[in-house]
């Protein structure tokens, strides 16, 4: 036996991802004395600047964004009772095709083996036994998101640990919810073009395809005030525009892909320690 604490590690890309996809399962788990590890990739520096003012646009100065925004995600920290906040401070690449892409030094454009290197190193600090993150495509095909999967399975394959791992994703049945919600919101949002409808209906997975459930419930005041948090990217962040209780109801299962266990804990499961505990 060890009293070392069971330990969740959830490796995102910017400020305010901890609490969309994960801000459930890291305030219940904090809750249930659980040691939870957030590692941030990037500054978010791509992000909006104060007034509303976009990447690229006069008056956008991304050092003073990611200030803003690192007090933000400490913010969102406290909320969400996360024991443990790293930062690997890549400059944000911003969205897929943006010419932050091609800058050096940012995310996007580090080699793998050297962002992979420097997060093993904090898994051998952390020893987690649950790691989680994003799927190949990122879930929607950021670069940053795909970095960050990148590193991760790098990393796990640089240590000898064996934690469950996880890759965060969505019911389409939800996805079609979201959309529902999205359109009675914008009554004038036009449809989307054939290639992208095509390019969202990929995202998420079929509902019998998800193998972990964890209901969140209980915490999603949490979850949404973490997200509010992040106050500087309000306008990005639709979900708030629902308001905290219709939020609870449509935020409050987080699910995921199952990628990694040696526990031998059976499918479909509702718990990310299922055989760890």
């Amino acid at each position: 036996m060890t009293d070392r604490p069971l330990t969740l590690m959830a490796v995102h890309a910017h400020p305010d991802d901890e609490a969309t996809g994960t801000g459930g399962v890291l305030a219940r788990y904090a809750a249930e004395g659980i040691r939870t590890v957030l590692v941030t990739c990037t500054d978010g520096g791509c992000g909006d600047g104060p007034g509303g003012v976009k990447p690229g646009d006069p008056g956008h100065d991304p050092a003073a964004v990611a200030l803003m925004r690192r007090q933000e995600l400490e913010a969102s920290c406290e909320v969400l009772k996360i024991s443990d906040l790293e930062l690997l401070d890549y400059a944000d690449s911003g969205m897929m095709g943006w010419s932050s892409n091609d800058v050096p030094g940012s995310f996007w454009q580090t080699p793998v083996p050297e962002g992979a290197a420097r997060l093993a190193e904090l898994m051998r600090h952390y020893r987690p036994d649950v790691v989680v993150t994003y799927d190949e495509n990122g879930f929607y095909g950021h670069p940053d998101h795909i970095q960050a999967h990148r590193i991760t399975m790098a990393a796990l394959e640089m240590t000898a640990l064996t934690p469950k791992v996880y890759w965060t994703t969505m019911p389409r049945s939800m996805m079609q919810r979201f959309g529902e919600i999205m359109r009675e919101f914008h009554e004038d949002m036009p449809e989307p073009d054939p290639a992208e409808a095509a390019a969202l209906a990929k995202i998420g997975l079929p509902d019998d395809e998800i193998t972990t459930w964890v209901d969140t419930v209980a915490f999603s005041g949490q979850k949404f005030d973490a997200l509010a948090a992040h106050a500087s990217q309000g306008e990005n962040i639709f979900l708030l525009k629902m308001g905290k209780e219709r939020f609870g109801d449509f935020m409050g299962m987080e699910t995921f892909v199952r990628v990694q266990d040696a526990t031998g804990a059976a499918i479909p499961e509702n718990d990310l320690f299922a055989g760890l505990r």
